[in-house]
């Protein structure tokens, strides 16, 4: 069954040409010699990415990979002006980067709801003759062709928003506690990687607040060289604010399991250790206090943790505690205004953006099709017409 979670989709784009101008001579009863009354061309149309909140995926766009915006039309006789091309907008999920397929270089990141980016430019409409008349040519026949389209392949990649990320290994717990804190239900089993897709859930906190955490599929030590899923689905907590951590507590070395979390992140981006976190023992209904109090002293002493229990509710209320507290405190605060100013985008290599598509299966070759071919036009070269 295929997935309805698309995060990588490959796109053709074409604006519209623009209308050629009229050259045009006015013709009327008892006038001899009518000047010169050609219109303008139209302009093509724009092609525009539109930030909008009611998507999560890019899956609407899997099957609609074709977007061609409407060609400028051509101007007439009395100086009339031909209709502006038809715009194309793309709606997609807030957190969407687009990177250009042949090259690999970053384009745009679409961030916010409502926001607009222009991605190709419809071409300019002709000057019509009645746009050349001086005083020593009257009557000129000719006129200006219009701008001719642009197109372009894209990538769009989706990098989820959210506030509280989950980093942990298969089977840690992470799509219980999601499910226990909110009302996502994401897929749960006794076996490793049973998440195969990123989850988002609304936690609701106290006073009719909530914060929004995000569920990605399980990492393994070597994720950053390929192994299991390999660094895929990390991209989803390079925007979060905190990262909760999380380790079962049955494991043989709880610091050790944490330590390999922080290599894996930090190979796949640097920036993500400057991130706050939190640590989560899971699976706490399996250990006893003395026991509980046994591992704590041997825990990392740079972050603070909370021992829990998804299935028995136990610990849970102290740990939205702990997350709500580091989310509203003023160094996270100034940390996220810091890590917003300094974003940058870096141009992708094209082999890893085509090793994504392969992953998605979305390296099937896309093609223009074009039904109205036109010659090649230098930009506003003036075209004789014939009487």
């Amino acid at each position: 069954m295929e997935s309805n979670f698309v995060d990588y989709v490959k796109i053709c784009c074409r604006s519209g040409k623009g209308g050629r101008g009229s050259a045009h001579m006015h013709r009327a009863k008892y006038i001899a010699n009518g000047g010169p009354d050609g219109g303008d061309g139209g302009r093509g149309g724009h092609v525009y990415l539109r930030g909008n909140h009611n998507y999560w995926t890019l899956l609407h766009l899997r099957y609609d990979r074709h977007v061609f915006a409407g060609h400028g039309g051509n101007g007439g006789k009395s100086r009339s002006t031909g209709h502006d091309g038809e715009d194309r907008y793309i709606d997609v999920p807030c957190g969407t980067v687009v990177y250009d397929a042949e090259t690999g270089e970053f384009l745009c990141d679409v961030s916010e709801d409502g926001q607009l980016v222009r991605l190709l430019k419809g071409g300019r409409g002709g000057l019509g003759n009645w746009n050349f008349r001086t005083s020593t040519n009257q009557a000129p026949r000719y006129a200006q062709p219009g701008e001719p389209m642009q197109e372009r392949t894209v990538i769009l990649e989706l990098k989820l928003l959210a506030d509280v990320g989950l980093v942990g290994f298969p089977n840690a717990g992470k799509s219980t506690l999601l499910s226990a804190l909110s009302s996502a239900r994401p897929k749960i089993a006794n076996y490793p990687f049973t998440t195969m897709e990123p989850s988002l859930g609304i936690v609701s906190y106290r006073d009719n607040r909530s914060f929004v955490m995000a569920d990605i599929p399980g990492i393994i030590e070597g994720a950053s060289e390929g192994r299991g899923l390999g660094l895929r689905f990390l991209r989803h907590i390079e925007r979060n604010s905190l990262l909760l951590f999380m380790v079962p507590g049955d494991t043989d070395d709880i610091r050790h399991e944490y330590e390999v979390l922080m290599n894996e992140v930090c190979a796949f981006n640097p920036d993500m250790m400057d991130k706050q976190r939190v640590l989560a023992i899971t699976k706490n209904d399996l250990l006893d206090d003395e026991l509980t109090e046994m591992l704590s002293h041997d825990l990392p002493e740079d972050v603070p943790h909370v021992f829990i229990s998804a299935v028995t509710n136990r610990g849970l209320t102290e740990l939205k505690d702990l997350l709500w507290t580091a989310l509203n405190s003023e160094s996270n605060k100034l940390a996220a205004i810091t890590q917003a100013e300094r974003i940058v985008h870096r141009d992708k290599d094209v082999s890893s953006l085509q090793q994504e598509l392969e992953a998605m299966g979305e390296d099937e070759d896309i093609t223009f099709v074009d039904e109205d071919e036109v010659e090649d036009l230098d930009d506003f070269e003036y075209e004789e017409i014939e009487d």
